[in-house]
């Protein structure tokens, strides 16, 4: 059997991407990368949340093709279910597939107006009150599993959960967003993580631009 194949978008612009990657590095799954351009018509549409994609993240393992990021997830939990990608009590098992859930399908308002811009640094942005009550139910879901389970991730080892809220890290970063001290650590944790930091280094080196998502507002 060869090596898994995870086909991606952009590791600057798309959080999806992001994702399904890291649950991959989390789970120790060997696999090669292919990534799709921005170029691709399709592809930027999903980007600029103009259309739903199944495109990315896509696993291909074993001859099987999974490609959305939570059937992503429970499979790599399948196949390596030693890797911790969901907690082993039952209860915070069922907490961490909620709060995953809530990021699968919700907070519109932050992905629209706060899209995922690696490269981009915009101290002072304005947050319009929708997005900021996304933001602060996302603080709250963080402060409620840091203090619950102890820290430092939201489970207290790092799992899927920290995975999907990757992405808004680096949102909050790249958008100068105000949190308290708890929150503020939990960012800059995952932000630090060694995978973070090598996804990062290789977004930077990306030649393609969507103008769209680097205008300053």
């Amino acid at each position: 059997m060869g090596k898994a194949i995870l086909t991606l978008s952009s590791k600057n612009y798309s959080s999806w991407s992001l994702r399904g990657w890291l649950l991959a590095k989390f789970a120790r799954l060997d696999f090669d990368e292919e990534i799709i351009s921005p170029d691709d018509p399709d592809n930027r549409a999903e980007l600029l949340l103009l259309a739903p994609s199944i495109r990315v993240p896509l696993l291909k393992h074993d001859g099987i093709e999974v490609w959305d990021t939570l059937a992503i997830a429970e499979y790599l939990r399948e196949i390596k279910p030693r890797a911790g990608l969901l907690p082993s009590a039952r209860a915070a098992r069922a907490h961490c597939r909620a709060i995953c859930g809530e990021m699968h399908s919700g907070f519109a308002a932050l992905r629209s107006s706060l899209p995922m811009n690696l490269r981009g640094h915009f101290p002072g942005y304005k947050i319009w009150s929708r997005a900021q009550a996304d933001i602060d139910r996302i603080t709250e879901i963080w402060r409620d599993c840091l203090n619950r389970y102890g820290g430092p991730y939201l489970f207290g080892e790092r799992c899927a959960a920290d995975a999907m809220y990757a992405p808004v890290a680096t949102r909050f970063s790249t958008y100068d967003v105000k949190l308290d001290r708890l929150c503020a650590d939990y960012r800059d944790r995952l932000l630090a993580m060694p995978e973070m930091i090598e996804w990062s280094q290789a977004a930077r080196l990306e030649p393609e631009e969507i103008d769209e998502l680097d205008a300053e507002f």
